[in-house]
């Protein structure tokens, strides 16, 4: 699978990616990207993202890899649930970074319609990378997640949230975590062909 081959769709979470976070980092450097746009950062309501999600994957043809982080994994894991086998096959898999454990013990008021999480397996290849200090969903919540959508797991060592906040600006060690999760989905692709 060529970069050219595919489209990355990043899916910022709450509050959105500003200009300064590696998801706006990567959607300049990462070719055939786009952001998924949410008309309400602030206030998100599940329905709504999860629509835009839709749009975004049925607005080209081309085979894409969702980059989500915090309530945009959570968003993938919905729009998964519902979206129609025609949208899925577009998805050849998802990065999920630091997703936000929106049943947690006090989550934000306005995060809290994206609960419950969805706990079936997700019907493409996925990582999910975590953190062993991140407020938005301890370690082991993220290891549960991995196991219920059926993802590949990696918990990072202090990292935070993995966002602007905890450092992470650009982020270039994530995009190993991207190259793992496109070679995996390389070989799958090899075993079905």
């Amino acid at each position: 699978m060529t970069s050219q081959a595919i489209r990355y769709l990043i899916l910022p979470g709450w509050q959105g990616s500003p200009p300064e976070h590696w998801q706006s980092h990567w959607q300049r450097n990462l070719p055939n990207s786009a952001r998924v746009e949410q008309a309400d950062w602030l206030y998100p309501i599940c329905g709504d993202w999860v629509a835009e999600l839709d749009r975004a994957v049925s607005a080209d043809p081309r085979p894409v890899i969702l980059i989500a982080h915090s309530l945009g994994c959570i968003t993938v894991a919905h729009w998964a649930r519902q979206a129609s086998s025609q949208q899925l096959r577009r998805v050849c898999g998802a990065l999920l970074v630091a997703p936000a454990d929106v049943e947690r013990p006090g989550c934000p008021e306005a995060l809290q319609n994206f609960a419950p999480i969805p706990r079936s397996p997700l019907p493409f290849p996925s990582l999910l990378v975590g953190s062993d200090n991140d407020a938005a969903a301890s370690a082991l919540r993220a290891l549960e997640l991995a196991r219920d959508w059926g993802s590949d797991v990696a918990i990072l060592s202090g990292a935070g949230h993995i966002n602007v906040k905890s450092g992470h600006h650009q982020w270039e060690q994530g995009f190993g975590y991207l190259y793992r999760l496109q070679g995996h989905i390389e070989r799958q692709s090899r075993l079905r062909a």
